[in-house]
């Protein structure tokens, strides 16, 4: 109970399945969950065994205490959740699954309010500078807890999945962005674009990723929900078996070396046996201010299409904010795509963790 008489329970996990952290001998299990939920809800994108494999390496977000599993009494896993959030970040990111056999039972209820709190718990911790190593007075602690921002979570759901439209909605969230998937035929015709002769365009290599990345965050820097990408996560994008810098090119000034644009890409080889055809997916497709209005995003698209093509895809493939303050979308409509699925981002506002 708080001073002001308000009462404060933990989430109710349900009892019939056994919840705890996930650990590295549970790949297979947890894997298993996500892959059989995915065969029936068809998502464009799901986390694979190598997805996990990182999620358990990382040290910005310990698995200990920002995910768990619930196993029946066979030990098989029936559901999951799991929060990230920077250190320094508004938000936290939320996200797990139900099996399709378990779902409907209140499972999902329960496992968003676990999110929550956890949600609420990592934000008092990082005010409070938890873990490192200091030993506060207790007028450092309430300084610390004044100092505190109101929690938020976010979550994503594609449009077809109206069940966790409805879960979000019922536990008091609301839509605050779309995203739009969109496609573009291979089979077409490539845009002519020409760099300036200042330019140079390179293909991906090791040498450059940490360029890239320092690019990345400086191109980002007026997005809407984006926050900077440290060493950890870049590094679990460059170094996720899907990336293909073979098929990533990056834009540089020849003048001085810096890293004026760069498209990442992504081959998923086994999402094309589900969904007939193969894609080749820009992950991230970015142009520091100073070089905008040069053409650099259109001749970077513009490769990457010859890049898949030669490759053997079928599609090139994105993702877009739909409120994108660049005006990335008209790019990508004046250059073939065209949408085919439409994702949503709903946020909540919590109350902070009790003292």
């Amino acid at each position: 109970m708080t001073r002001n008489g308000e009462l404060h329970s933990r989430p109710a996990l349900d009892p019939r399945l056994y919840w705890r952290p996930a650990e590295r001998h549970d790949l297979d299990a947890w894997s298993g969950l996500i892959a059989r939920t995915a065969a029936v809800e068809q998502p464009v994108w799901f986390e694979r065994q190598a997805d996990l494999e990182q999620i358990l390496e990382s040290k910005n977000n310990p698995v200990a205490a920002n995910t768990i599993i619930g196993f029946d009494p066979e030990g098989v896993a029936r559901a999951y959740g799991r929060i990230t959030k920077n250190r320094d970040g508004d938000k936290a990111n939320g996200s797990g699954c139900v099996d399709p056999q378990w779902q409907g039972s209140g499972i999902g209820t329960g496992l968003l309010g676990w999110m929550e709190q956890r949600t609420k718990d990592r934000f008092a911790e990082d005010a409070g500078g938890a873990g490192t190593g200091g030993a506060g007075t207790a007028g450092d602690a309430a300084g610390a807890r004044a100092a505190v921002p109101r929690p938020r979570l976010r979550l994503y759901a594609e449009q077809q999945h109206q069940h966790q439209a409805a879960l979000f909605a019922a536990s008091g969230y609301g839509i605050v962005r779309y995203y739009n998937e969109m496609h573009r035929p291979l089979n077409q015709a490539v845009p002519e674009t020409a760099l300036d002769p200042g330019l140079e365009l390179v293909t991906f290599g090791p040498e450059l990723h940490e360029p890239v990345r320092l690019a990345h965050n400086a191109a980002f820097r007026d997005h809407w929900g984006s926050e900077p990408r440290d060493q950890e996560g870049w590094g679990f994008v460059v170094n996720d078996p899907q990336t293909r810098p073979d098929l990533s090119g990056v834009v540089l000034d020849r003048s001085t070396g810096t890293v004026a644009g760069y498209q990442l890409a992504t081959h998923d080889a086994e999402a094309a046996l589900t969904r007939g055809f193969r894609e080749g997916y820009t992950e991230l497709l970015g142009v520091r201010r100073e070089f905008r209005g040069r053409g650099i995003a259109q001749a970077l698209l513009a490769d990457a299409m010859r890049r898949f093509a030669a490759a053997g895809m079928d599609v090139a493939s994105l993702d877009v904010d739909s409120e994108n303050p660049t005006g990335a979308l008209a790019l990508y409509l004046k250059v073939g795509y065209v949408a085919v699925n439409r994702s949503m981002a709903w946020d909540k506002v919590l109350q902070p963790a009790a003292p």
